[in-house]
């Protein structure tokens, strides 16, 4: 090895009020490592550990188990030796042993994406010297159990692959459970937990040929090497690729003292939130067990119980429970254990305000003793995502900024989604209640697994409860629902990091997975039936339920407001239609970037008149048909200028080939020979010569204007009397005609020529004026490199970044499914560069573009209207280059206010 190698430091220690590292270093030792860190250091009380930093994982990646093991095994061996004397207890010792736990711990919160193993150090020895030394016997064969198993899944691959698999070990402890007539694991007698180690023991040997491992330190290099290899293990691969977080950042190990929430009724464990994920309320909420270990939580085997006593009343109307029942069998740690919920809260708003945001905790309760496992920056809502920013702003506990920049833009699309109709709401057929785990309207079709969650196009995944193994599947389907699980289940916390609606620990299902069929108060509902959840009321409805488009009010709009403070860059939108055109403008557009007016041609009525001038064989037959066309133009434009009254439109010419206009079946293109009185061979022969090799190259953009200029000059016509039109209405339209595809400057001057022809002629006519702009769209890379030549007439450019794509890359976008998802997997490509602009090369077209332009025309208006115009980080880029604007879809318009904010934001930064 060499020797920086050789001296880097590699593992951090942290506990007693003391660490190496803190808060600030997510990127070196997770987020995990990082805050247990700055936690020891202000005093909350951690078990103590030490962390492998992210970069050992990436090396791990590169040399291997062995060289890696050798690199930081001194490290290890004295950071395991700094807990024994924290603890007063030794790993391994079969008198006075000390356990521990290895978890994962990226620098991002990926909940459940990768392993973790518990009660890590016991054999057949320590686990007699556990029990003694607690004088507690259950509770150490428990815990062996506990560690046997989930060693067995993590670390030797008994974990089921699919849903046809037996997991052994929940099928022997089922044989055990039918065989006693009980239920719940904390009914196994002493005897039933020793019988369970040895029969997990014997599948393991069974499945593996090999003994479970008794050493603890061939276990803890076993758990710590099963960590990193779990950073590429699918369900993680799933979650790095659907949030975007790259490959290479790699995991942090963090390995920690044991505490038991699982040693008798006077322990227990909990995971809490300093505010409601879901909506975003000042609420301090959360959910614990007694005698318990925190797998059991997320799980959902068991119900769990509230920690508060608001929070408690409220879970027991929702779930029908009578309070005398509440007290007795679910009673809130505010009302159990006091003393322990005092001080969970004083610890829950020590670090609130430390972190000056929500925080997502996990505590263990040993024999009444208080520990916090850990803490992050809580997964939540878009709506709770923005409540929070808000009323952290009002609280004082951050600047207007920092709440703009607390926003992800890309969550925001879950409050711009359809919710349910009240109105239909009022009718709907509630079949049952469960907890809303996640807000949301979710309709969609019965499915039991979540591999199969494709199967229909709408789809609700019901299951049991959810697993890590069941993240595609759940985010494919349109909404969740599980029988078992709390507020803090997988379910829950993963479809709130989603945006999904979920609702969770409906416990008057029955869900049989061999039938496929879900039974409820006497009914039966099948795989393929409809069903309608309600993620903010926890409501599961029979059937579809209507609904409507949202709005921006409350939070969302104070939001949007601040936004518009900051930025700099504005913000359009791309639309064809005055429908469009009113969404955009509602959701704050500042005009349009892109009106395509191909769109306008394919309606029933137009379509002809459209195929009338393709198939005329001379200029007037195709000016008599474009004269149809004209009138039906005309008011296109009048209704998108009046929905956009007094803001930019920027209108793009005829773009796409003309066999896009024409039919293709002989069916149809007998109906299209018999309406227009022509030979079924004169349409064919048409077609065929419309037929091009690769059309996308072809005849279309400026080329269809150059050869036919009838159609540039119908289409200038139809946007100037538009204008002109509403201008006698008292409504100002402020066109900007945009010509496509050009590649030269001889290109534009011909299609400018025929526009201002047209438009002097149309002000003769109407001896009236307006103002108008000429410019283009930058979609060839030949454009960029002559933008300076293109600049001496065009007063606009428009970045066209999807063909610019495609030519600089050489990728057809119609072709380009077929590999492009094996370039992300195999790493030649981070990103589709169809959704995230390509900065390293596209980029810098577009910045070659507008300084070479500007270099020309220094007033130069520049925009970008490729769908690269709605997505954060090219939004971030645009501002940086120096753009007037970006236009995106209706829907995306929130999204691109508020990156183009926190684009101006982080450039003062």
């Amino acid at each position: 090895m060499e020797t920086l190698q050789e001296v880097k430091t590699r593992v951090y220690k942290f506990g007693n009020k003391t660490a190496d590292g803190n808060s600030q270093m997510k990127n070196l030792l997770g987020g995990k490592g990082a805050n247990l860190a700055e936690m020891s250091l202000i005093g909350i009380p951690v078990p103590p550990g030490f962390t492998i930093t992210t970069e050992v994982c990436t090396e791990y990646n590169l040399l291997g188990k062995d060289t890696v093991v050798e690199m930081i095994k001194p490290e290890v061996e004295k950071s395991i030796e700094n807990i024994e004397n924290i603890m007063g207890a030794k790993f391994g010792d079969k008198d006075n042993p000390l356990l521990v736990s290895v978890r994962s711990g990226a620098r991002v919160s990926m909940p459940g994406m990768m392993d973790t193993v518990l009660n890590l150090g016991l054999n057949d020895e320590v686990v007699i010297g556990l029990a003694k030394k607690t004088n507690n016997e259950r509770f150490a064969w428990d815990s062996y159990r506990r560690f046997v198993q989930m060693y067995g899944d993590v670390v030797l691959g008994m974990k089921p692959e699919s849903k046809e698999d037996i997991d052994p070990f929940e099928e022997i402890m089922e044989h055990l459970k039918d065989k006693r007539g009980i239920e719940l694991d904390t009914e196994f007698t002493i005897q039933d937990l020793k019988d369970l180690v040895y029969d997990f023991k014997d599948a393991v040997k069974k499945r593996t040929g090999h003994d479970f491992p008794s050493n603890p330190w061939d276990q803890l290099w076993g758990a710590v090497v099963a960590v990193f290899n779990s950073w590429n293990g699918d369900r993680a691969v799933y979650y790095r690729n659907m949030h975007g977080y790259p490959a290479d950042w790699g995991t942090a190990v963090n390995v920690q003292a044991m505490v038991y929430g699982n040693m008798g009724e006077n322990s227990g464990t909990g995971v809490c939130f300093t505010r409601d994920a879901g909506t975003g309320e000042n609420i301090f909420n959360g959910e614990y067990l007694i005698n318990a270990q925190g797998e059991d939580v997320v799980a959902g085997t068991r119900t769990p119980q509230q920690i508060t006593k608001t929070g408690s009343l409220r879970w027991a109307e929702l779930a029908k429970v009578e309070e005398e029942d509440r007290v007795t069998n679910y009673p809130s740690l505010e009302e159990l254990m006091p003393s322990i919920y005092k001080e969970l809260n004083e610890y829950q708003e020590k670090l609130e305000k430390h972190y000056s945001d929500m925080q997502d905790m996990e505590f263990t309760m040993q024999d009444g003793k208080l520990w916090i496992l850990q803490t992050r920056n809580g997964k939540r809502t878009g709506a709770a995502m923005v409540k929070i920013a808000i009323d952290m702003l009002k609280e004082g506990l951050i600047d207007e900024k920092e709440a703009l920049l607390r926003i992800e833009p890309n969550k925001l699309d879950e409050l711009l989604h359809p919710i349910f109709d009240p109105k239909a709401l009022k009718a709907a057929n509630v079949i049952a209640q469960g907890l809303p785990a996640s807000p949301g309207a979710a309709t969609g079709k019965i499915v039991f697994f979540a591999d199969e969650a494709a199967k229909y196009k709408n789809s609700i995944l019901v299951r049991i409860e959810t697993s890590p193994e069941d993240l595609e599947g759940m985010n494919i389907a349109k909404g969740i629902l599980t029988a078992r699980g709390g507020m803090t289940s997988h379910a829950a916390v993963v479809a709130r990091g989603m945006g999904k609606c979920c609702v969770s620990g409906a416990g008057a299902l029955k869900i049989d997975y061999k039938n496929r069929i879900l039974k409820v108060d006497g009914h039966e509902y099948h795989e393929g039936d409809w069903i309608s959840l309600n993620g903010s009321t926890g409501n599961i409805i029979e059937g579809k339920v209507a609904t409507i488009e949202p709005e921006l009010s409350g939070e969302f709009a104070e939001i949007m407001n601040l936004s518009d403070k900051y930025a700099t860059m504005q913000v359009r939108t791309n639309a064809d239609t005055p429908k469009d055109a009113k969404v955009a403008r509602n959701f704050g557009a500042q005009g349009i970037g892109l009106t395509r007016t191909e769109h306008m041609f394919f309606e029933v009525d137009r379509i002809k008149a459209m195929r009338e001038m393709i198939l005329a064989d001379t200029v007037k037959g195709r000016k008599e048909a474009l004269k149809e066309l004209l009138p039906m133009q005309r008011e296109d434009f009048e209704g998108i200028f009046e929905a956009m009254e007094g803001l930019p439109v920027t209108v793009r010419l005829l773009d796409p080939p003309l066999h896009e206009f024409v039919p293709h079946q002989l069916a149809t293109q007998k109906d299209l020979a018999d309406e227009m009185h022509i030979s079924l061979e004169a349409v064919k022969n048409k077609v065929s010569e419309l037929e091009e090799f690769n059309p996308m190259l072809g005849h279309r953009g400026c080329r269809l204007g150059i050869t036919y200029p009838e159609i540039t000059e119908m289409q200038a016509r139809a946007i100037i009397e538009a204008a002109l039109n509403l201008k006698a209405k008292g409504i100002v339209a402020k066109p900007e005609i945009m010509i496509p595809l050009i590649g030269t400057l001889a290109e534009f001057e011909s299609q400018e020529k025929i526009i201002r022809g047209t438009a002097n002629t149309v002000f003769e006519e109407y001896n009236d004026t307006i103002e108008y702009l000429v410019g283009t769209m930058i979609e060839i890379p030949r454009a960029a490199l002559t933008a300076d030549l293109i600049a001496q007439k065009a007063e606009f450019f428009s970045f066209g970044t999807n063909d610019l794509t495609q030519m600089a890359f050489g990728y057809s976008r119609d072709d380009a499914g077929k590999f492009l998802p094996i370039y992300i997997e195999k790493g030649i490509l981070k990103v589709d560069p169809f959704e995230v602009l390509d900065q390293e090369g596209v980029g810098q077209l577009v910045k070659m573009g507008t300084e070479k332009g500007r270099s020309t025309k220094k007033e130069l208006k520049v925009g970008i209207c490729g769908e690269h115009g709605g997505e954060p980080s090219s939004v971030e880029f645009c501002y940086k280059t120096g753009m007037n604007y970006v236009s995106c879809s209706p829907f995306r318009v929130p999204i691109a206010r508020i990156a183009s904010a926190q684009a101006a934001i982080k450039s003062e930064k």
